[in-house]
Formats: C-alpha cells, structure tokens, sequence
C-alpha cells in the first residue's frame, strides 16, 4: 500500500506533468502567456534571435533567462533550471522566486520551495501561479488548510475557470480522497 504523502506526492506531480519530448528544440510552457523551446545542456534560447545559444557569454534579459530557467524546470531539468535563475540579475522578481520554488520542489526540497514561494506572495500577491505551486506544496507537506486559503486567493484574482484554480483544486480534491 502506497503511503499517504506518497500517494498526495504522485497527484501532485500527475496533476502539473506535461507531456515533454526531448528533442531540441522542445517546447515547454514558459512564462504564463508563451512557449519557450528547451536546447540542449549548456545553451539557451534567445528570444530575440530566436535560436538556440550557448550560455557562456550570452547576454539575455532576466525574464528571458527566467522563462527558459522555466522550460528547463517543466522539462524535469531541475538543476539546470536553478543554474539558469542563478544568472538572473534582479533575485527577487516574483517569476524567478517562483520558478527557483518550483525546480526545488520538484527536487524534493519543499520546504525551500515553500520558502521561496512566499517570496514571490510577498513580491506579487496577484500572482496566481505561484500561489497555485504553494498550495501544491502545501498538500504535499498534508496541509491541506493551508493550500485551500491559496485556493479562495486565487479564486479571488481569476475566478474558479482559470487554469491555476482548476489544477489546484484537483490537488486538493485528490489529497482529501486519501
């Protein structure tokens, strides 16, 4: 029998899989409006050019370098994603505060993850998607309290029809069947 955080982990990670093909350039979400194809190890996708670069000596904006550092992370490329976000100048934008909670707690750090997403609350109250990825996180710590208030915000910010309420309440739906 597969234990309770274990089961509550597994919905988590089912619920925000996407289906990844690795063959650059792949395209994983990037920023909440766009795509942002994935290169291989030790490059980056330029925005402006449009092409795949090598990551030494490319000078890319912080976003984006947090979009790709994104795309990494949805690509369970995690501790490329956080090499990525390391080169970001501005640490304390909600997006790279949020990305760096999101590869963490992939890699199985949620409480830094937790850490991190408060942050980004702190930076961006309106910010539906990292209050999304804290409620996930929550869930996976079993409180499910907790990651219900992150349910009523962001209900508040787009209403029960966007994507960061729905995927959250299947979290939480999920985690109250065990």
């Amino acid at each position: 029998m597969i234990s309770a955080p274990l089961r509550i982990a597994s919905l988590v990670a089912a619920s925000a899989l996407s289906a990844t093909v690795f063959c650059a350039p792949a395209f994983a979400e990037g920023s909440d409006s766009d795509t942002t194809p994935v290169c291989k190890k030790g490059e980056v996708y330029d925005k402006t050019s449009q092409k795949c670069v090598k990551q030494s000596g490319a000078n890319l904006s912080d976003e984006n370098l947090a979009d790709y550092a994104y795309s990494l992370a949805k690509a369970e490329r995690y501790e490329e994603a956080l090499a990525v976000l390391d080169t970001v100048k501005d640490q304390s934008g909600a997006e790279v505060l949020n990305y760096r909670g999101y590869a963490t707690r992939k890699l199985g750090r949620t409480d830094e993850g937790i850490g991190y997403y408060l942050k980004a609350v702190a930076a961006d109250p309106q910010y539906a998607k990292v209050r999304e990825y804290l409620g996930e996180a929550y869930v996976i710590k079993g409180k499910v309290d907790l990651a219900e208030e992150q349910l009523q915000a962001i209900d508040a910010i787009c209403g029960t029809t966007c994507e960061e309420y729905q995927d959250l309440h299947a979290v939480i739906s999920g985690a109250k069947k065990i």
